[in-house]
């Protein structure tokens, strides 16, 4: 496959110069299992691995090779190759890492454009598709909307309405991937080259939807529960995929949840229309409680915006301020431990230079 086929362009040329001399190629990572991934490039496909070199300088596990990434790598036999370095990316969709440590996740690379996946079942949601925005506009990609599962929802011209309001501009697409209704629209996002990341939670569709579009059963699918609607883990690691016209697309676990890891620029993109109403608050500084001239709350009070997303933008907000008050800490204690370990490496050196005197 030609490096092209897989996304490659005078962006990512200019960054590789650095490699060339070293007898180093670049490769495109298409899957990604536990500490090892598969790379593609011309001399092929290759099962790859990070050096020791790059393991011991790379401190935060975000900058390890993702799905996406392009990285320059050194084939030493003929399926098999060492990682040296990850190019710096162009656009990055990232999520906070589950548990508590405060750690980016990197879930997919070098994307032009973010499929964000609901289903029009029972698991629809309007909050949790605003939060999937969020994401979207600080990854540097295009987000799209895509409304699956069309087929089982009568009032279908009414949702695509409802999700409008919060799309603010975001294109939105209403699909079947059963019966294959308005795939095509979804199509016309790719082209040659193109890379889209489908990404929602368990159940949305994105593995039926990635195979209608492929034209066979390539990824495994599983019935949602009849209940709630929610899905089974049928894709349990990311993985990038050629589609027959020549676009690229990077399938993702379904996500339970989703963790922000984004600035508050990118919460004011997906909510440009709270940001304009706050424009008009009396006080700059108005927290939209109970101060006077609050042109949020007497949009609210009047029915221009909704009290629910309203409480989404808020909810949002304090995640990513105390996320970033987390960020700083950690950041801190890392500079410590720099300083500290710089120290100890000059007490170190003065032991080992001091004149011995007998």
């Amino acid at each position: 496959m030609k490096l092209t086929d897989l996304g490659w362009n005078d962006f990512f040329n200019d960054l590789f110069e650095p490699y060339r001399s070293g007898g180093l190629v670049p490769a495109r990572v298409i899957a990604q299992h536990r500490n090892r991934c598969l790379a593609a490039g011309e001399p092929g496909e290759m099962a790859a691995e990070v050096s020791g070199k790059f393991r011991h300088q790379t401190k935060d596990r975000s900058g390890y090779p993702a799905v996406g990434d392009w990285v320059a790598l050194e084939p030493f036999a003929e399926d098999r190759g060492l990682i040296h370095a990850v190019l710096e990316r162009r656009s990055v969709f990232i999520r906070k890492a589950s548990g508590d440590l405060t750690e980016a996740q990197v879930v997919a690379a070098n994307i032009d454009i973010v499929f964000l996946i609901t289903g029009l079942d029972g698991d629809f949601n309007l909050r949790r598709t605003e939060r999937y925005l969020t994401t979207a506009w600080d990854s540097g990609a295009s987000p799209v909307i895509v409304l699956n599962k069309r087929d089982l929802c009568p009032n279908i011209d009414e949702v695509v309405r409802e999700v409008e309001m919060i799309a603010l501009g975001t294109p939105v697409l209403a699909v079947s991937a059963r019966d294959g209704a308005n795939l095509d629209a979804l199509m016309g996002c790719l082209g040659p080259g193109k890379t889209a990341a489908l990404l929602g939670s368990s159940g949305v569709g994105k593995s039926t939807l990635i195979n209608r579009l492929l034209g066979i059963e390539r990824q495994p699918t599983a019935p949602v529960r009849r209940q709630d609607s929610h899905g089974r883990h049928t894709t349990s690691s990311g993985e990038l995929i050629a589609l027959p016209g020549g676009g690229l697309l990077i399938d993702t676990p379904g996500m339970r949840e989703l963790q922000l890891w984004a600035d508050e620029d990118s919460l004011a993109q997906a909510f440009g229309d709270i940001e304009k109403l706050a424009a008009g608050c009396r006080f700059t500084d108005c927290r939209h409680g109970e101060e006077p001239g609050c042109a949020v709350r007497q949009a609210i009070a009047d029915g221009g915006l909704d009290p629910g997303r309203f409480e989404s933008y808020l909810k949002q907000r304090r995640e990513l301020r105390h996320l970033a008050l987390k960020q700083d800490s950690r950041a801190r204690r890392q500079s410590e431990k720099e300083f500290g370990r710089k120290i100890a490496s000059l007490m170190k050196d003065v032991k080992l230079r001091k004149p011995s005197y007998r």
